[in-house]
């Protein structure tokens, strides 16, 4: 499949009373269409600024981006990378900008100059991706933190992106909100088609990814499926990072003699359990 994001050599550093802090280090990663890309790391390992680099919010001190083969410091083409790539953040309070749930959705897309037949075929589209077509007309204040989220998803979906880059978007969501949110970010890949690239520290939602990459002061130390990842829990650990519950409990078992494998889902955990059940 198509690169649909590419960083060749990325660095990034900002000023500080202190001199110059180096963020990225020389980062070359390919990112394909229609995939499902988790990036962790602890805090200031530099993910959040990668994301940033995405859709141009940031550019390249060093090194180059480039989104579907166009170069992010090209400023006549900044409008085309921001079509292709959306971005929705952690708060989601920053990104509603209206105070009724249809309005928010079509602030982008008025902006853009999209004619009302279409801007409305878009609309229901977008809130219907994201399982919110019953809130059309409801307030924004009276959403709960999940559902908020949701409508700053679909105000995202409805520029109708190639790919959406989402910066810890559950970090401020209770369980409840989490998971809605997470149910709509599989439904967008798996349905739609949308590469997918979030940034999260919940190592159960890296889990649900078709490929995690790891990163550890400015660089990338993993890049692989969740599966491999995930099996190496002392490396992780050694990056103070934890691991799916369920890969812990089998890591566990397996430092008190009792090998099972590993598994990063409730689902695997059970399965491997049982066949050393089985086999006794």
């Amino acid at each position: 499949m198509p690169n649909h994001i590419k960083t060749v050599n990325l660095e990034f550093s900002y000023k500080t009373d202190d001199g110059v802090t180096d963020v990225l280090k020389g980062i070359d990663l390919e990112i394909t269409s229609g995939s499902f890309v988790a990036v962790i790391g602890h805090n200031g390992s530099g993910k959040s600024t990668l994301a940033k680099h995405f859709n141009g919010v940031l550019l390249p001190c060093g090194g180059t981006v480039y989104v579907n083969g166009i170069d992010t410091r090209d400023d006549s083409r900044i409008f085309d990378i921001r079509q292709r790539v959306g971005m929705v953040f952690q708060n989601p309070d920053n990104q509603i900008v209206s105070s009724i749930v249809e309005e928010d959705v079509a602030f982008a897309l008025e902006n853009l100059g999209v004619e009302p037949a279409a801007m409305e075929k878009r609309i229901s589209e977008a809130l219907a991706a994201v399982n919110m077509t019953e809130y059309r007309t409801h307030a924004t204040y009276k959403l709960s933190g999940g559902q908020k989220q949701r409508i700053a998803i679909a105000g995202v979906i409805a520029m109708r992106p190639d790919c959406i880059v989402l910066d810890e978007p559950t970090a401020m969501l209770d369980p409840v909100g989490r998971r809605e949110v997470l149910r709509t970010i599989r439904s967008l890949n798996r349905q739609f088609g949308i590469t997918v690239i979030l940034i999260t520290h919940y190592m159960n939602e890296a889990a649900g990814a078709d490929r995690v990459i790891v990163m550890n002061d400015g660089k990338i130390v993993m890049d692989d499926t969740a599966q491999s990842v995930f099996s190496q829990v002392d490396e992780l650990k050694k990056l103070h990072l934890d691991v799916p519950q369920e890969t812990e409990l089998l890591y566990e078992l397996a430092k008190e003699g009792i090998d099972i494998g590993t598994a990063t889902n409730v689902d695997e955990c059970v399965t491997q359990i049982m066949k050393v059940l089985d086999r006794k």
